[in-house]
């Protein structure tokens, strides 16, 4: 059974996300697996000299995180009630310490195969896309990667958008990204943004490829990615879009600051990161 880990802060935003992820472990039949993880503030030596205090201290914390971590259980359970997900099998971690350490412990030592997580708002995403928390764990761990944006709520999944240059990599990530959308039972819209100093090729050849797939290819003439991926997905009324995590090149590329706020503001789809083994 495929494995989906779900990090939450309880927020409204996770809770959006969560409807997600039921979603997604109905479509494949897997299970949830809910993480939260809280941080022990560092305590002023100025003011707490005595060990036996701060142990005391850091007990009541805990016991304090964990009160709440029991109390939110239950909702999590009426939100899988509410969308006729009561059926989906779903256990409950709590961690203390950095989060995206202890999902990528997670990722390794459960064999997760997805990791759903919601950002929150714009300053939120804009953390997404910068290298913090939710995109730290897109390039940190090894499982695929959906963030759900705030203000997107879900849809069945009909079409799957997919960034590619063409190349090798990109081919195997299409491969892996196929079961998802044939889960979904979704047709994969392949974008190819070709910039002025680019020559195209690889466009018939991936066509033939993949000639037994779901799978419609297109090209924009373009030489602002960022903008094409917005107007694609919104003219071709995306609700998934999915990008190979590069170590270097295309995803590299995409995250400079005039993307960042772009995609920020206007990109209201989930975004999928794949890597790259």
């Amino acid at each position: 059974m495929k494995k989906i880990l779900f990090p939450t802060d309880f927020s409204e935003s996770a809770n959006n996300a969560f409807v997600y992820a039921l979603n997604l472990a109905n479509a494949l039949k897997a299970e949830i697996i809910t993480l939260h993880v809280y941080e022990f503030p560092i305590l002023d030596s100025n003011y707490i000299e005595v060990p036996l205090y701060q142990a005391e201290v850091y007990e009541s914390l805990e016991l304090s995180n964990f009160e709440n971590y029991k109390s939110q259980i239950p909702v999590l359970r009426q939100i899988a009630g509410a969308n006729g997900m009561e059926h989906i099998p779903i256990s409950n971690v709590l961690l203390e310490g950095d989060l995206v350490n202890n999902v990528a412990q997670l990722v390794k030592d459960e064999n997760i195969d997805y990791v759903v997580m919601g950002t929150h708002g714009a300053s939120g995403f804009n953390a997404f896309f910068f290298g913090t928390v939710t995109a730290d764990i897109m390039t940190g761990t090894s499982a695929f990667v959906i963030g759900i944006p705030e203000e997107s709520k879900f849809e069945a999944i009909s079409k799957i958008g997919f960034a590619t240059a063409y190349n090798e990599e990109d081919k195997t990530a299409l491969r892996k990204l196929i079961p998802l959308a044939d889960a979904f039972d979704a047709v994969i819209e392949c974008l190819h943004v070709q910039t002025s100093s680019e020559e195209v090729t690889g466009h018939s050849e991936w066509k033939q490829a993949f000639a037994n797939n779901n799978i419609n290819f297109h090209t924009i003439e373009s030489n602002t990615i960022e903008e094409s991926i917005i107007d694609f997905t919104e003219v071709h009324r995306i609700q998934l879009f999915a990008l190979l995590n590069h170590k270097h090149g295309f995803w590299e590329s995409l995250f400079h600051t005039s993307l960042t706020k772009k995609l920020a503001f206007h990109l209201k789809v989930p975004l999928l990161a794949l890597h790259e083994k």
